[in-house]
């Protein structure tokens, strides 16, 4: 089970975008995040004329390593570590490291 999932909001700690939120688009293998909106590069795309689209310079988000983003706290509205708990019921739960639970 990861700590940080698809769907999560996550806030960036380290690099040139340290303080910018976006939400999670995907989880690579090798410990990578993909962030809408955040680690944008410039991809020079070739036109395609049998499907209509046009060539130029596009900004596209790259994957960055999971360590330097932590999951938003909405109560506490700032970035913390996440870990897990057993619930009573026998289930494993994400909860944040000062407590609260991740999943609502």
């Amino acid at each position: 089970m990861k700590k940080i999932r698809k769907g999560d909001e996550v806030i960036v700690t380290t690099g040139k975008d340290k303080g910018r939120r976006g939400t999670v688009l995907q989880v690579f293998a090798d410990n990578r995040v993909l962030v809408e909106g955040v680690n944008l590069a410039k991809k020079h795309i070739k036109p395609n004329p049998n499907i209509g689209e046009a060539g130029g310079i596009r900004d596209t988000a790259m994957p960055m390593d999971i360590s330097n983003v932590l999951v938003f706290n909405p109560k506490s509205k700032k970035g913390e570590r996440v870990g897990f708990s057993v619930g009573k019921d026998g289930s494993k739960v994400r909860v944040f490291k000062s407590g609260d639970a991740v999943d609502i």
